[in-house]
């Protein structure tokens, strides 16, 4: 459970930080880009979590 939180954790941060950059250098590719970086990361994490769920007896 404490993997999980930390993950939460840090893919929150990761993002809030891409947005702060995104807030700051207010470019269209730079966000495009932000935004393709933070849905791979969220895709990523919610594929690792369902992975992990399928596997419980492991």
């Amino acid at each position: 459970m404490t993997d999980k939180i930390m993950a939460i954790m840090a893919l929150s941060t990761m993002i809030a930080f891409l947005g702060v950059v995104a807030w700051f250098v207010p470019d269209i590719d730079l966000i495009i880009v932000i935004g393709l970086v933070s849905l791979l990361a969220i895709y990523d994490f919610w594929r690792t979590l369902r992975e992990k769920g399928n596997n419980s007896n492991e």
